[in-house]
Formats: C-alpha cells, sequence, structure tokens
C-alpha cells in the first residue's frame, strides 16, 4: 500500500497564522519592556513591565506552537 503524506492546508495555514501573531509580538514586546525601563520613576512602570513581560512569553509561546503545528501539518500520516 502507498501512503498519501500530502501537506494539510488547514493546518498549514493555522501554523502561519500562529506565525504571523509571534512576530508581531516579537516587536510589541521588547518595545514596551524598552519603554518600560526607560520610564522607571513613573507609576505605571510596574504594570508595564509585567504586561510587556507577558507578551514577550506570549511570542515564545506562539513561535513553538506556530513550528510544531506546521511541522505536524507535513509529516502526519492520515488515516
Amino acid at each position: 500500500m502507498e501512503e498519501n503524506n500530502r501537506t494539510d492546508k488547514e493546518i498549514l495555514t493555522k501554523g502561519i497564522k500562529r506565525l504571523i501573531i509571534c512576530l508581531l509580538l516579537m516587536f510589541a514586546g521588547p518595545t514596551l519592556l524598552h519603554i518600560s525601563f526607560s520610564n522607571d520613576d513613573k507609576p505605571l512602570f510596574i504594570p508595564l513591565l509585567i504586561v510587556s513581560l507577558i507578551i514577550c512569553i506570549m511570542a515564545i509561546f506562539f513561535l513553538f506552537s506556530g513550528i510544531n503545528t506546521i511541522i505536524n501539518s507535513m509529516f502526519q500520516s492520515k488515516k
């Protein structure tokens, strides 16, 4: 029997969307982090720092999730 290992287009587009979200978060997180560190005497320093760190962590999560989804779309066999 011959296996039909083709890329699943729906899962591939889902992975690419996650990588696009990751790209946006990769710019937003460090930018907010820089802004929060440059204004450490302001009253919103701690909340902005927490939000920017959460955004950076979300960027890392979306990066690994997107790459994993793309790999699954290419190599997962359909039954």
